[in-house]
């Protein structure tokens, strides 16, 4: 962990500084977000957590490159972004993200080949190496529509990391699931991090799901989206959610999220970072 603790004192690996995304309708000028302003450190696992429509998912795909900032820059290791590129790969929430003629192998290898990082063979190799990583590789030949839901978000999971990214970017990758699967890739996810420790940024507009996959929370207020606290979460296991603490911890963000009070948009409007607010540590069984 010492080199991660060493790399926080340094400079930021992702800037998110001042950031206001505007979408022009033919009828209306929409303001997705206003002004935010966040670090992402190497190894961080940062969440955006936000109601629907609070500007979080326009957010990731400015920090893909998809979307040009209204206002403000979004930079990596000191460079601004200025279109997609390799070293940031997203994850959707769609299942229908792999093109189905492709094998599962064949999938991982793709954005292997067409971005030229890598010539036949080593693609191969590199994409049974991160299909075994999320336990597929029985699963090579197979094409996607004999896969479940799960299934295929780990193989779009294996074919992101094989990029080896600077930053993860992952769209509520676990929204569409049933309750069930969407626990066991939440543990799959956290299990994976602890053996790559890939930086990620993660979407989500659920405070449980932010808890146990997040070590650091973003809160979006909504219409336009701001930053109105910052959280330093331990990571919340899965297995303790029905402990009071979780549960008081839920309701504690659930109140920072909707209540309005000197924390609400004008406040967040007026300070260009928001406070940093520390969740209580996790104590070990």
């Amino acid at each position: 962990m010492s080199e991660i603790e060493n790399h926080a004192h340094h400079r930021p690996l992702l800037q998110v500084d001042g950031v206001s995304l505007v979408y022009r309708t033919a009828v209306q000028e929409v303001r997705a977000t206003h002004q935010v302003s966040f670090d992402v450190h190497e190894a961080d696992r940062f969440v955006l957590l936000g109601a629907s429509g609070c500007g979080k998912s326009s957010l990731l795909k400015a920090i893909a490159g998809f979307i040009p900032p209204t206002e403000g820059e979004i930079r990596l290791e000191g460079r601004a972004v200025q279109g997609p590129g390799p070293d940031r790969i997203v994850v959707f929430q769609e299942f229908d993200q792999l093109p189905p003629w492709k094998t599962v192998r064949e999938n991982v290898m793709f954005p292997l080949l067409a971005s030229g990082q890598l010539g036949r063979r080593e693609a191969r190799e590199r994409a049974e190496v991160y299909l075994e990583k999320v336990g597929l590789s029985r699963f090579a030949d197979a094409h996607p529509h004999t896969l479940s839901g799960g299934m295929k978000q780990r193989v779009a999971i294996a074919r992101a990391l094989a990029m080896q990214p600077r930053v993860l970017l992952m769209d509520e990758p676990f929204a569409a699931l049933d309750a069930l699967t969407r626990r066991r890739m939440q543990e799959e996810l956290l299990a994976l991090w602890d053996e790559v420790r890939f930086t990620l940024v993660f979407v989500t507009h659920s405070i449980e799901e932010a808890l146990v996959v997040g070590n650091r929370i973003g809160l979006l207020s909504p219409h336009p989206g701001r930053v109105r606290a910052e959280l330093n979460s331990q990571g919340w296991s899965l297995d303790r959610q029905g402990e009071a603490g979780f549960q008081a911890t839920v309701q504690r963000i659930h109140r920072l999220l909707f209540d309005d009070g000197d924390t609400g948009a004008a406040g967040a409007a007026a300070t260009p970072r928001a406070p940093v607010i520390p969740l209580p540590e996790r104590r070990q069984a």
